[in-house]
């Protein structure tokens, strides 16, 4: 049974800090590329951030080099470095095995004075 669980969302004040945390089981985690999507209210859901299996990445255009994604093939667990932080980066954000059906559940992330 596969697994995929985010941690590490709340709430921060603008140009703050936060990491956000994934961990998947039940896969072969070092085979599959991962990636962190966010949906704010009233919108579709977008890709922020993507990692390859060999740890290549890219980013959405509006990530503007204020995030980081990471991976950790030992523990099984993708992180989201988040820096400079917007009130529109306010979402809830997702952890996808890429190219599959298998989502985790989403943390909430707000970003307000």
């Amino acid at each position: 049974q596969v697994q995929v669980a985010e941690s590490g969302g709340g709430m921060v004040t603008p140009g703050g800090s936060l990491t956000l945390s994934c961990a998947a089981s039940g896969i072969t985690f070092s085979a599959y590329p991962m990636a962190w999507y966010r949906q704010a209210p009233g919108k579709s859901r977008e890709l922020v951030a993507w990692i390859s299996v060999g740890s290549s990445t890219n980013y959405a255009d509006f990530v503007q080099s204020r995030f980081t994604i990471s991976r950790d093939n030992a523990k099984k667990t993708v992180a989201l470095q988040m820096s400079g932080l917007k009130p529109e980066d306010s979402a809830v954000y997702y952890c996808r095995v890429a190219f599959t059906e298998y989502w985790g559940q989403g943390t909430q992330v707000t970003v307000s004075s």
